[in-house]
């Protein structure tokens, strides 16, 4: 049959990236407590294509993750960037996992026991040398207005907010260790299951230490330039103003430099 998308192409432009997009498959990925989790990612998937060319073969891409192992890690990811270079002769190759990733968190005053998700995404990329790797994380937390506080004869305004990290990394660490990181730098972490005793908690943990977005943004860049696994990172923060009709945000992006 005759191969149309290796046919010359009408403008010839190279493609940076083409590929397929949202393919749904079950994942297994590491976890420090339990060893390994199941959950689903969302996969986006491709490479570039040399001006000459028409098109791609866009099944060769859902026949590489067919052929894949669902246990997500450097190997693994090095293996399939791989694959598809070698399946669709191309020089570079991408693959980015959307996964939702699990924590069972115990309340802080009595205990009780509930699955916290988190957004993950873990984005490949391989040209002729080594594969290159970005971690993005979004990690909820509770924050607490230090001016509202000072200001008001009682209370003070408080919100969730989100801490948003991409982090190059130049060795293996827990997803946990980034989550606690980015809660620890916020006014309380969040919970899923809260009894009136863990409430009473929670509150009265978030109003003693009040913290504006930029503090937040701060704390979790300082931890960040301390890890020994991170080479780069970007943090956000943005905060859901409960009292303003628009959200606050701040970020820092820095490349660490070690010894």
């Amino acid at each position: 049959m005759e191969d149309v998308q290796n046919s010359p192409a009408q403008v010839a432009m190279p493609i940076d990236r083409v590929g397929v997009k949202n393919l749904k498959l079950p994942l297994v990925v590491s976890d420090r407590a339990q060893g390994r989790q199941h959950t689903v990612a969302t996969v986006d998937i491709g490479v570039d294509l040399p001006a000459e060319f028409k098109g791609t073969h866009m099944s060769r891409f859902v026949e590489a993750l067919e052929n894949w192992s669902e246990e997500l890690d450097y190997n693994s990811m090095k293996r399939l960037l791989e694959d598809v270079k070698e399946r669709l002769h191309a020089r570079k190759a991408y693959a980015l996992f959307r996964f939702p990733y699990f924590v069972r968190k115990g309340a802080p005053a009595t205990a009780s026991s509930g699955l916290v998700w988190y957004e993950c995404r873990l984005t490949g990329e391989m040209g002729d040398g080594k594969p290159s790797f970005l971690l993005e994380l979004e990690v909820p937390v509770m924050t607490v207005c230090p001016c509202s506080k000072a200001i008001s004869d009682e209370g003070a305004h408080s919100q969730r907010a989100v801490v948003r990290m991409s982090i190059r990394m130049t060795g293996f660490s827990w997803m946990e260790e980034f989550i606690e990181l980015a809660e620890a730098a916020g006014s309380s972490p969040v919970y899923t299951l809260l009894k009136r005793e863990d409430e009473k908690y929670v509150t009265e943990d978030a109003f003693a230490h009040p913290t504006f977005v930029e503090d937040v943004v701060r704390a979790a860049a300082q931890r960040l330039e301390g890890h020994p696994h991170v080479a780069w990172f970007r943090v956000e923060v943005e905060s859901f103003e409960s009292i303003h009709c628009h959200n606050a945000f701040a970020s820092i992006e820095r490349e660490v430099r070690k010894g």
